[in-house]
């Protein structure tokens, strides 16, 4: 049978109740989403094994299997050829010189400590958690490799703006902006309350909020940055309890769209449909 590698998995529940996970696999041709029925949220296979098929239902597309078809191997490891399907995390010495260098662009000396500070705290928990449960970076990791290409995308962008922005509230905001999803996931991807209670963009905007006034960062300031995390979504119907108002809040809310939408992409197979996207995905 032919191996795939899972590269994202979602739980989820039919309308008679019954358990179901859809697994995003791939391999080195390409991707393709299985539907795999009856399969209960804590059975294997995680993000990251090897599975295969040996039978798959495919209905107008939409492709799906009995728990009895599916068969799972082990975790790939470094010298499976699919290792690398997966995205790893972003590695420190790579994330340190692209905070150093954002850092050099900017000039607010009771600011640039707390970026060092939280970059430095917050490279760990990030490296182990996932950006969500699917849709963009749904992986052990996942959540540094998002924040990492934000500021990686700022970090060309800045030189090339010929606008008076300030540099330490874009950075902030990109650290932060989805700090409340260590809350939301565990490591595996699986929601936790805190989810439903509160969602990741109260959970960030009120950490970075508690940390700038204990750092006693002045109050006009602080909603400056603050407003950058809670506008992130763009727009209310996605959740953004307000729209970006300032050009600092405008550049993360589209630096957030590009890394979410192309690995999106990135995830979905040729000429798939992608919900998320309203379209289908062409590839090549």
């Amino acid at each position: 049978m032919k191996e795939y590698l899972v590269i994202g998995r979602t739980n989820g529940t039919t309308r008679n109740g019954s358990s179901y996970a859809q697994l995003k696999v791939a391999d080195t041709e390409g991707s393709m989403t299985v539907s795999v029925w009856d399969l209960q949220p804590i059975q294997p296979p995680v993000v990251g094994q090897i599975v295969a098929f040996r039978n798959i239902t495919d209905n107008a597309g939409k492709k799906s299997c009995q728990p009895t078809d599916l068969a799972v191997g082990k975790v790939a490891e470094a010298d499976h050829p699919l290792y690398n399907l997966l995205p790893r995390p972003i590695r420190r010495g790579d994330w340190n010189t692209c905070i150093e260098q954002l850092i050099s662009y900017c000039h607010d000396t009771q600011l640039v400590p707390i970026i060092r500070d939280f970059a430095d705290k917050l490279f760990r928990p990030y490296s182990e958690y996932p950006a969500a449960t699917t849709v963009h970076h749904a992986y052990a990791g996942g959540l540094l490799n998002h924040t990492y290409q934000m500021l990686h995308m700022f970090e060309g962008l800045y030189p090339c703006l010929p606008y008076t922005i300030k540099p330490e509230r874009v950075i902030l905001a990109i650290l932060f902006h989805d700090y409340g999803k260590v809350y939301e996931y565990t490591r595996q991807g699986d929601p936790q309350p805190d989810m439903y209670l509160m969602g990741h963009i109260y959970l960030s905007a009120h950490k970075l909020h508690n940390v700038l006034d204990e750092k006693g960062v002045p109050a006009e300031e602080v909603k400056r940055i603050v407003h950058c995390v809670l506008a992130h979504h763009g727009e209310r119907e996605y959740g953004s309890p307000v729209v970006p108002c300032t050009q600092e809040a405008a550049i993360v809310t589209y630096l957030d769209n590009i890394s979410a939408k192309t690995d999106t992409m990135e995830g979905t197979g040729e000429m798939e449909h992608n919900y998320a996207l309203g379209t289908h995905v062409v590839k090549g």
